[in-house]
């Protein structure tokens, strides 16, 4: 799993003006992330909108995804749901024969006690033909996935081999990295919070952020894990109020804006997300006017 260290990028989904997928601009996103430096992209993850695409638009986007990076990076595909049976039924059945890992978000809405979570990511691991990458989410699920469930996992289901922490609870990433198996990969998936992670001994990152100021994203995570902190803490704190403006009101509502502003894509969702307000619209593009 060394090819997933460093910098992961959880892709966007552009749309088209009639909310149809815009094959032509998510090339544009793949091939300006691989040429920003970033080690690895995931696809069909959250900031994807898959809550909004169908099942034969989530396949397009795989194969499509597949096609257009050409090996030239490894593809992560997200494959979570709070239907334990129904993520089983998608593993068996999806064409994952060019996947390095599948990342799979902590079931959701259902709330399932820490012995249901364990026992879903049990079925998911054994079920899988690839490794799986463990995605606490709880901001987003409703439920916690705790350090002592994550290590369990870790320990004692061999095809799980990486957590995707994304609970925003440093103490808990502590625990987790102190106890952890010595192959098990422990990456960030809070962008603000990914160089004072990786100082504490996580593996890297799962960006958003990465689908518009790649190349510095990806040279911030570069530099903190080679314990560069003078470089990776300038590149941190330029990049931080990118970070608050982005995740103010909505995930992919924010990076679109950027992305759009940039000219990358077109600004444009399906419901239940909508654009960001006109105000930070605004604060956005004067942002991105005096980024260098």
């Amino acid at each position: 799993m060394e090819q997933l260290k460093g910098t992961g990028v959880a892709l966007v989904t552009p749309f088209k003006k009639d909310e149809s997928i815009d094959w032509n601009a998510l090339e544009k996103v793949i091939d300006h992330v691989i040429s920003g430096g970033v080690d690895y992209v995931v696809s069909l993850g959250t900031t994807g909108e898959t809550p909004t695409l169908s099942s034969e638009e989530k396949l397009d986007v795989m194969k499509f995804t597949f096609e257009k990076v050409n090996k030239r990076v490894p593809v992560v595909v997200g494959i979570g749901d709070y239907n334990t049976r129904d993520v089983v039924k998608r593993l068996e059945t999806c064409p994952l024969d060019e996947a390095a890992a599948i990342l799979s978000v902590a079931p959701y809405y259902s709330k399932p006690s820490q012995e249901g979570l364990f026992q879903h990511y049990k079925a998911v691991a054994a079920a899988s033909p690839k490794p799986v990458i463990l995605y606490n989410v709880p901001g987003r699920t409703g439920r916690n996935m705790t350090a002592q469930t994550t290590l369990r996992l870790a320990k004692e289901v061999e095809n799980i081999v990486a957590m995707k922490e994304a609970s925003g609870d440093m103490i808990q990433c502590m625990q987790i990295i102190k106890d952890k198996p010595k192959d098990f990969l422990v990456v960030s998936g809070d962008d603000a919070l990914a160089f004072p992670q990786i100082a504490t001994g996580m593996d890297g990152l799962i960006s958003v952020a990465a689908n518009y100021f790649a190349k510095d994203v990806a040279d911030l995570v570069r530099a903190a894990l080679a314990s560069d902190n003078a470089k990776a803490r300038e590149l941190h704190y330029k990049l931080q109020e990118s970070f608050d403006l982005m995740f103010e009101e909505n995930n992919p509502a924010g990076v679109k804006a950027f992305m759009a502003e940039g000219g990358l894509i077109e600004n444009v969702f399906r419901l239940p997300v909508v654009p960001v307000s006109a105000g930070l619209q605004s604060r956005i593009a004067a942002f991105n006017k005096n980024y260098k």
